[in-house]
């Protein structure tokens, strides 16, 4: 039986434990947090990340270092951030090009695309446009598709199985146009080279890193995949309104660690992004590259399920055309 100097002795260390358990979460962050981006610098997922890490790294008082982790479609960068310890310092800007693409035409994957990671905060979202040469004779999108009916007309993506692949292969479908010809490239950088070398004929891709091009007008979007014509660029019909609405789609960028993040970190990092994601400054430059965030940001079990749908209706597009990765 437990006495009384027992009982004081326990509810002393008790009394102890509280304080050091709280010391504990509160020491997080001590030193620098990696956000890992599984693609190249200048792309999109890049493109965010270094608008995100200073923003981050001021509000948790550490500096928040970008450390670039590409290759195999994003799927490198991501497995080092499945791998890693979940204890704070190491984060990730995940992207629907891995867990939802990569998840819906792979048949095998190196880690569970939910399982085992934390999900935490849909960031932003980008839709995806056809774009063509501005010396193009395709001045539509009609006169494009009409020409694949008939003839080889070819579409650069980032690579096969990628979200603009599957969309091309969508427009093919739905539009009757057999020779619109998928083109596969290890990213959308030597896609554009051969797009405005004039390899190819049109290229499939999220519109963020090509607004500027856009804008001086070496490059002209034929349709663009978001619900409703982007205020930016209202000249450019979205595909629903063209007959496509089956191609009304976003690429999504979030927030995730590795699965078994602790609590109190997850909470902290679930707060905080939405609040960086509001910032007047931030917000401009999401605006100005036509990749911004839903209002409110989908977090925790709601991002996850955003996830899942995405995951299912993918896949079903997938062995519709036949699409697998190995």
């Amino acid at each position: 039986m437990l006495n009384r100097r027992h009982l004081l002795g326990l509810a002393a260390a008790g009394a102890l434990a509280k304080p050091s358990l709280s010391l504990a979460q509160g020491a997080w962050p001590n030193r620098s947090i990696r956000l890992v981006a599984q693609f190249p610098p200048g792309g999109l997922v890049d493109t965010v990340a270094r608008l995100m890490a200073p923003q981050f790294a001021a509000a948790l008082g550490q500096s928040v270092v970008v450390e670039n982790r590409a290759g195999a479609g994003g799927l490198i960068g991501t497995d080092v951030v499945a791998k890693a310890p979940a204890d704070g310092y190491t984060l990730l800007v995940s992207h629907a090009s891995v867990h939802v693409y990569a998840a819906a035409t792979r048949a095998t994957m190196p880690f569970d695309p939910i399982g085992d990671f934390t999900h935490m905060v849909q960031l932003v979202e980008a839709p995806n446009i056809i774009l063509v040469r501005a010396n193009s004779p395709f001045q539509t999108l009609d006169q494009l598709v009409t020409a694949a009916r008939t003839r080889p007309v070819r579409y650069g993506s980032s690579g096969i199985g990628s979200a603009p692949h599957l969309l091309g292969a969508m427009l093919s479908a739905e539009a009757r146009a057999p020779n619109l010809d998928h083109i596969p490239y290890a990213g959308s950088a030597p896609a554009m080279q051969d797009l405005l070398a004039g390899n190819i004929e049109s290229m499939v891709d999220p519109i963020t890193t090509n607004v500027q091009q856009m804008r001086d007008g070496s490059l002209r979007a034929l349709a663009v995949s978001s619900p409703q014509r982007l205020a930016a660029f209202p000249n450019v019909p979205t595909f629903a309104e063209l007959g496509y609405a089956k191609l009304t789609s976003a690429q999504w960028l979030g927030l995730s660690a590795p699965k078994g993040l602790p609590a109190p970190m997850v909470e902290r990092l679930t707060a905080l992004a939405p609040q960086i994601l509001a910032r007047p400054e931030l917000m401009a430059r999401f605006t100005d590259i036509q990749t911004v965030p839903r209002n409110p940001p989908p977090t925790g079990a709601a991002f996850v399920q955003i996830m899942r749908e995405e995951i299912t209706a993918w896949t079903a597009v997938a062995r519709q055309f036949n699409i697998t990765v190995s």
